[in-house]
């Protein structure tokens, strides 16, 4: 069973799922479901003895494209819909061992062009608003499966976060006229301090705000509103700084780091919103090699973040990991 239910209190919707309590969980290698098929073996989701980049529809979908009936009747304060939309699953390669740092900078570059390609095609659908990429990396995290992949989800609605990112963006246009991310830019880059790298349309920044221990920003320079925006170049660039500071994670304390990923972009529903800028978050979750950031009370409970760490000390401590490349 999978609906949204609506949330009057945080005017938010609240996606119930309750078959994803059965989905595959940390299997043994020899038995993970997205390497390649072994002959002789069980099928797994990539029907092929090998492959380089795949995407496919999630076995186990908080959304689809033809849901079922919701199982409880909505009121008019806890309105209840169908849980329409499309989750896939990105696989970044076929090595069941490999991460996005690990990889080769051309595997990064047919990836971003991936997200691209399935950002236009599930941006068309009309039961798509917001399409949402993004990879939970590391059992910290809650991660079911350790082979190399991402997601993608096309929800029927604005998610919380951007909505409130989108209306911040919007107050600030009407009353400078400027773009809220191309000032913040401005601020930052005067500042240098907390810059991590620049790219040819990309810059790399831990910002002023940051909110989980060593979190990046990746933004363009340019008025790019989502990866439909992009060219060939603007592609490469992406692909250059998300390759770039991926290895500066995997450097920082010699392991790979959990952290969620989430590239935000303008809405598909055809409004155009010139205001707005595409960013890639990397949100980790490891303020030190042994400490975790939990998302304690405060945190999860009041909506307010405490953080142990400066995003000043973290950016300095980033460079020097792309510096030992």
């Amino acid at each position: 069973m999978s609906e949204l239910r609506w949330h009057p209190f945080l005017e938010e919707w609240v996606v119930t799922a309750t078959h994803r309590q059965d989905r595959t969980y940390h299997p043994a290698d020899e038995h993970c479901p997205l390497c390649p098929t072994v002959p002789g073996g069980p099928m797994t989701e990539a029907p092929f003895q090998d492959y380089d980049l795949i995407v496919f529809e999630n076995r186990f979908p908080a959304l689809q494209l033809d849901p079922a009936e919701p199982g409880v009747l909505g009121t008019a304060l806890s309105p209840v819909c169908p849980s329409e939309g499309v989750c896939e699953v990105v696989c970044y390669s076929s090595r069941h061992d490999a991460t996005l740092a690990s990889l080769p900078l051309l595997q990064t570059r047919k990836l971003v062009r991936v997200w691209r390609d399935r950002t236009l095609s599930l941006g068309a659908l009309d039961e798509v608003a917001y399409v949402f990429v993004f990879e939970n990396r590391g059992k910290e995290v809650g991660v079911t499966l350790s082979h190399p992949h991402g997601q993608i989800y096309g929800f029927p609605f604005v998610p919380s976060v951007p909505s409130r990112t989108l209306a911040a963006e919007d107050d600030h246009w009407k009353r400078t006229g400027r773009s809220l991310l191309d000032d913040w830019l401005e601020e930052e880059t005067a500042a240098e301090t907390r810059i991590v790298a620049r790219h040819s349309e990309f810059v790399t920044v831990c910002p002023v705000f940051a909110r989980y221990p060593y979190e990046s920003w990746i933004v363009p320079t340019g008025p790019w509103t989502s990866l439909a925006d992009l060219g060939p170049e603007g592609l490469d660039s992406l692909a250059e700084a998300v390759h770039s500071i991926s290895q500066a994670y995997e450097r920082l304390f010699d392991a790979p780091l959990p952290l969620m990923m989430a590239l935000h972009q303008a809405p598909t529903d055809g409004v155009a919103r010139p205001w707005t800028r595409l960013r890639v978050e990397f949100l980790p979750l490891r303020r030190t090699r042994e400490k975790l950031k939990y998302l304690a009370g405060v945190e999860s409970a009041a909506g307010n973040f405490l953080t142990d760490t400066l995003p000043e000390e973290c950016a300095v401590r980033l460079r020097s990991a792309l510096a030992s490349r």
